[in-house]
């Protein structure tokens, strides 16, 4: 390796005294107590090198940028992550079907009744032979369509027990206006006959034939004949 030019330097009071020496030269450290030694740095002068200039400029070549081959191999240490999956989202929980239920209502103003699903019944020969058969079925009949109101007890509108004691009071019989208190009129029959009572818990109709009542049902529907939906009904004669 050719000589560097090395430079020392040296703060002597305010001054600063560079002197570039040649690779042959030692190094000479000027410090505060040259004074004291005799000699002063303002007469201080700087050895001329006429190799200075060749020298400084190889030393630049020496530091060319370091530059690899197209093919070199480089390591890159990558640090491995360890990567934690979220568990699956748990399902959602599936709501149990509501039931619904019938409420009973033992009010003088209205009866609500539960089935709903019953379908009416066309004009049929059972309608027709329970028309002809019984004036309490054939009175009941005229008001076939007549929308259901809570409270009614006239031809504009009935519930199931105004529907009920209306009818029978054209025949001069006196009913309740409570599905409640049918179950204390009249006689309990076992083989019923058109015109006699159906009495449920909170609804009550007339029975028209096997398997068929008229009654009024419920809200938004109208008086119509239909099946009977009820679970054991109760039937009720009443004579005048």
């Amino acid at each position: 390796m050719r000589a560097r030019t090395r430079a020392v330097a040296a703060t002597a009071g305010a001054a600063l005294v560079v002197v570039p020496l040649t690779g042959a030269a030692a190094a000479a450290l000027v410090s505060q107590d040259v004074t004291t030694g005799g000699v002063n740095p303002e007469t201080l002068a700087i050895a001329p090198d006429a190799d200075a200039a060749s020298e400084t400029s190889a030393a630049a070549a020496d530091l060319a940028a370091v530059t690899a081959s197209d093919d070199a191999d480089f390591d890159v240490a990558v640090p491995e992550i360890a990567v934690k999956e979220d568990p699956p989202p748990a399902p959602e929980p599936v709501a149990a079907p509501q039931q619904t239920s019938t409420s009973t209502s033992t009010s003088t103003s209205s009866s609500t009744s539960s089935g709903t699903a019953a379908r009416p019944v066309a004009q049929s020969a059972s309608v027709a032979a329970a028309v002809s058969g019984s004036a309490i079925i054939a009175e009941a009949a005229k008001y076939v369509g007549t929308p259901y109101v809570s409270g009614g007890s006239s031809p504009s509108g009935f519930d199931c027990s105004g529907f009920v004691s209306y009818v029978y009071a054209q025949f001069g019989i006196s009913l309740p206006r409570s599905s409640g208190a049918y179950w204390n009129v009249g006689t309990r029959v076992s083989s019923p006959q058109p015109g006699d009572i159906i009495v449920t818990p909170g609804h009550v109709g007339l029975y028209a034939g096997p398997n068929l009542q008229i009654d009024a049902p419920v809200p938004g529907k109208t008086l119509q004949f239909r099946a009977i939906w009820q679970s054991n009904p109760t039937f009720v004669r009443v004579t005048g």
